[in-house]
C-alpha cells in the first residue's frame, strides 16, 4: 500500500513523500505507527537525513546505491533519509548513501532546492490526511 506523509519545516516549505511497504514492508509499518514524530534536520551533499528517529528496525531488503529521489530509513544511525542527488562518498551516475538503507518510499515534493533551505531546522513528520 502507498501513503503519504508530509514534513512540515517551520518557516519553510513542506516536502511531501509517498510511502510504499512492497520493499521494507515492517519499516514502512513502524514508521506509521510512529508518526507523529519531530526530528532535526541535516544535509550531507544531496541527501536530507534526520537526527535518530523513533523508528527501531534493523535491515530489510537494505540497498547501496539507492535511486533519485528515494525516501529510506537508515539502521545504523535510526534516521530517515531522501537523496536528492549524490552523497559525498557517491560515483559518478551513483547515489551512495553511508551504508546500506531500506527503501521505504519516494519524494513526491518539492525539488531539491529546499536543501539550502533545511540544515539544522526541526520538522515534524505525518500522515497526510
Amino acid at each position: 500500500m502507498k501513503y503519504v506523509v508530509e514534513i512540515k519545516i517551520p518557516n519553510s516549505s513542506t516536502i511531501l513523500l509517498e510511502l510504499d511497504d512492497e520493499y521494507s514492508p515492517k519499516t514502512v509499518n513502524e514508521f506509521l505507527k510512529k508518526l507523529p514524530f519531530t526530528v532535526d534536520l541535516n544535509v550531507w551533499g544531496d541527501e536530507i537525513y534526520t537526527s535518530k528517529s523513533p523508528i527501531s528496525q534493523s535491515e530489510e531488503n537494505a540497498k547501496s546505491p539507492v535511486q533519485l529521489n528515494d525516501v529510506a530509513f537508515w539502521p545504523t544511525g535510526k534516521a530517515i533519509c531522501l537523496f536528492y542527488g549524490p552523497t559525498p562518498i557517491s560515483k559518478p551516475g551513483e547515489i551512495i548513501p553511508a551504508s546500506p538503507v531500506n527503501v521505504i518510499g519516494k519524494i513526491i515534493s518539492p525539488n531539491k532546492s529546499i536543501l539550502n533551505d533545511v540544515d539544522s531546522k526541526r520538522a515534524t513528520f505525518s500522515l497526510k490526511s
